[in-house]
């Protein structure tokens, strides 16, 4: 049985962290995970992983998703996994998140020499 399949207009990201945020999850095929053991289902859907189904495996807590799933989850300004409620950006990397989302957002425009990207805030 294959999981749902999502329209392009389903996956159009929603927020600017919702971009940022896949750019630093890397999607792969669940056949090159076999070696790791990983789970049989997605705990989003419950649907049965496929050898050629993408996936998402998060830094942190390193648990996996159907890409469209997660995909989804984040649309909803999510930053959190659905299973562990870890969050997606790694500590070490939450600096460089934020002043990229700030950029994004045009944040660093609107203050000028005071935005916290340019004080250090």
């Amino acid at each position: 049985m294959a999981y749902p399949v999502t329209t392009d207009s389903e996956t159009e990201p929603r927020s600017v962290s919702a971009v940022l945020i896949r750019e630093l999850l890397p999607v792969v095929k669940f056949s090159d995970l076999l070696e790791l053991d990983p789970p049989e289902n997605c705990a989003v859907c419950l649907y049965e992983f496929n050898g050629d189904d993408e996936i998402r495996r998060l830094t942190n807590c390193r648990h996996i998703f159907h890409r469209s799933c997660l995909d989804r989850w984040m649309d909803h300004d999510q930053k959190t996994c659905p299973l562990c409620r870890t969050q997606f950006i790694p500590e070490d990397m939450q600096e460089v998140f934020n002043e990229r989302l700030w950029a994004a957002a045009g944040i660093s425009d609107f203050y000028g020499e005071y935005s916290p990207i340019t004080t250090g805030l």
